[in-house]
């Protein structure tokens, strides 16, 4: 049996996580906190599933302690792997809501029913308790040497008392004895009257704990006021940039003497008439030419007057007053100098009020120009008067129009925004508040439920009681009758496997330790020696290093008997099981493991040396980095 590939779609830190494997020696290196351990219980996992606990237990279960990290809902994963010519793969979903198992026969492409003798069969017949103890090795977990030996000496009792490490003949018996002790003790009248109280209490408590202001509703509160304070920031951010807009368009319109659209509409119109009668005085001064005209004037008033003395002067002889006499038009002098000196004041008076005009346009331009001049040059930076500059000066206008525009909807906006923020303080202070009774009815659930579940373990107490009252007496018989059955058998399993557990141990340290102790003796005490050339070693006068070898060889003894020397074993798991190997022992091992074990193996480890000594030995690997 092989194992080709994890499919960890979530489990503790993995996520979508794929890692293959190949035939022979597998090396997972990884850093301390790497995930090495999660990945060693997800393949325990895998074969063997992984049950809740409940209760105070739960919290730190294995269920608990590999929840994922991200996305919970995909608690599962994948393990195919390859035995007696047909590859599997093991699907499981661990979550408690869609707990599942699947088989699938990808040789044969079906899927399997996995009932528990195709799963004895891909197991190689190993329980989980047998897997743990027998091909998946981890170092001695105790810290000192006489904690070492301590634990050596009880896995051998184990061993050589019954060839089964879950099982212990003397806990056994002890535990009998108990349980009699305990049915003896239960025989009590009160217990039918126990019993009835104790359910009452249960069903008011589970009543109770059904009762709708229960459900757990924490989550999503702190969900929903996580949310509301990460809106609430976003929109406060949101408000602070729309204020400092609309300070800016504020301050840039009050520097231009502006507030509002209608006061940049009134002042463009009165640029806009100012420029218009600028365009107009200037085409009116254009028009004639003032200087000349007044001029003309000025000489004509002159000349009709000296008409008006000469003719007045000379009556008697002017052609003129011949010319009018030949009509018969009666002119006396007086007359004639009377209207000769009227049209003379008239061209004189058209004259002076010409000038006088023309001063009046010319102001009037000035003034305009100074109009038209002072705003150019506020808004456009440059005085000169023209078309282009009023076409620009709208062009500015309109752009401040955008800007009271844009200024006034950053104030709308600013109010709306202020308003939202108010209403989801308000659902934030609302949510804390929630969040606070929710908590305070979950504290009180677990101590309901922490009540139901002793009233419980008492019901079934009681039940058994109740039950078993009338067949104590036999019970306590079946009791004495197992005790003696497992005396005798465990006398005759120790006579049959100490035998083969001396032999194969001895062997596979020989191996091991690479000659340096050729086998081990467990004597009727279980008190174990290191066989060398001169001596017998007691196990106390070994290394740790020694001892860590006496465990794996411990180990794969019992891994080769439980699995009745298959032709296709199942891998060996190594999790960080060479610590306390010096380099020499550390060769040895891998030396022997590469050589002597026909399966794969896979070891886990936090250091480069196993792979950087494999390669010196040219023994072939493949390395797995995480």
């Amino acid at each position: 049996m092989r194992f080709i590939e994890l499919q960890i779609k979530g489990f503790g830190k993995f996520h979508d996580q794929v890692i293959s494997f190949q035939d022979g020696l597998n090396v997972v290196y990884g850093k301390n906190e790497a995930g090495k351990s999660t990945i060693h219980t997800f393949i325990r996992g895998m074969l063997f599933g992984i049950q809740p606990q409940r209760g105070r237990a739960s919290k730190n279960d294995l269920y608990t302690r590999f929840e994922p990290w991200e996305n919970s809902g995909t608690y599962e994963g994948a393990l195919r792997l390859e035995q007696g010519g047909h590859i599997y793969r093991i699907e499981r979903s661990f979550q408690k809501s869609k707990k599942e198992l699947r088989v699938i026969d990808e040789t044969l492409g079906k899927a399997l029913e996995p009932t528990k003798a195709l799963m004895d069969q891909l197991l190689c017949g190993l329980s989980e308790t047998a897997y743990n103890n027998t091909i998946s090795i981890g170092q001695l977990k105790s810290a000192t040497e006489a904690g070492m030996v301590s634990e050596l000496k009880n896995y051998i009792a184990n061993m050589n008392t019954t060839g089964n490490m879950a099982l212990n003949i003397t806990r056994a018996t002890d535990y009998l004895k108990s349980q009699k002790k305990q049915l003896e003790a239960q025989l009590v009248p009160e217990a039918a009257r126990s019993y009835t109280s104790l359910l009452g209490e249960i069903k008011t408590l589970e009543r109770e704990i059904s009762s709708p202001e229960y459900e757990n509703q924490l989550p999503a509160y702190q969900q929903q006021r996580t949310e509301t304070k990460k809106l609430i920031e976003e929109k406060q951010a949101e408000k602070e940039n729309l204020l400092q807009k609309a300070a800016r368009g504020r301050q840039t319109l009050a520097q231009n003497q502006f507030s509002d659209v209608q006061s940049i509409q009134d002042y463009q119109k009165k640029t806009q008439d100012v420029y218009d009668d600028y365009q107009a005085t200037k085409s009116s001064r254009e028009k004639k030419s003032p200087l000349l005209f007044q001029i003309a004037l000025f000489v004509l008033s002159i000349c009709t007057f000296a008409c008006g003395l000469y003719f007045y002067s000379l009556a008697d002889w002017n052609p003129i007053t011949d010319f009018l006499f030949n009509y018969n038009i009666e002119f006396s002098e007086v007359s004639v100098l009377m209207t000769m000196s009227a049209l003379a004041a008239v061209f004189l008076v058209s004259g002076f009020l010409s000038v006088w005009k023309g001063k009046r346009l010319l102001k009037e331009l000035t003034l305009l120009a100074q109009v038209l001049q002072e705003s150019f040059s506020r808004h456009l930076g440059d005085g000169t008067i023209s078309q282009e500059a009023m076409t620009a000066f709208l062009t500015r206008m309109a752009e401040f129009e955008r800007l009271c525009a844009s200024t006034d909807k950053c104030e709308e906006t600013i109010g709306q925004l202020t308003e939202e923020i108010a209403a989801l303080q308000e659902k934030q202070n609302n949510c804390g508040e929630i969040i606070e009774k929710q908590q305070k009815l979950q504290w009180e659930l677990e101590k309901k439920l922490e009540l139901l579940s002793n009233y419980k373990t008492q019901m079934d107490v009681l039940r058994r009681t109740l039950a078993e009252n009338d067949r104590l007496s036999q019970e306590i018989a079946a009791i004495d009758l197992a005790r003696d059955t497992m005396t005798e058998l465990s006398s005759s399993i120790r006579d049959s496997f100490g035998l083969y557990l001396n032999k194969t141990a001895s062997e596979l340290i020989d191996g091991i330790t690479g000659g340096i102790y050729k086998s081990v003796s467990i004597d009727e005490n279980l008190n174990a020696y290191m066989n060398t050339p001169t001596r017998l070693v007691p196990l106390e006068q070994v290394s740790s290093g020694t001892m860590d070898q006496i465990y794996l060889a411990l180990r794969l003894a019992a891994a080769r008997l439980i699995q009745n020397d298959q032709e296709e074993p199942m891998p060996l798991v190594f999790d960080d099981s060479f610590v306390l190997y010096d380099e020499d022992r550390l060769q040895s091992a891998l030396r022997w493991l590469s050589r002597s074990y026909g399966g794969q193996i896979i070891i886990f480890t936090c250091h480069q040396r196993e792979a950087q000594m494999l390669t010196a030995n040219q023994i072939p690997y493949h390395l797995i980095e995480i």
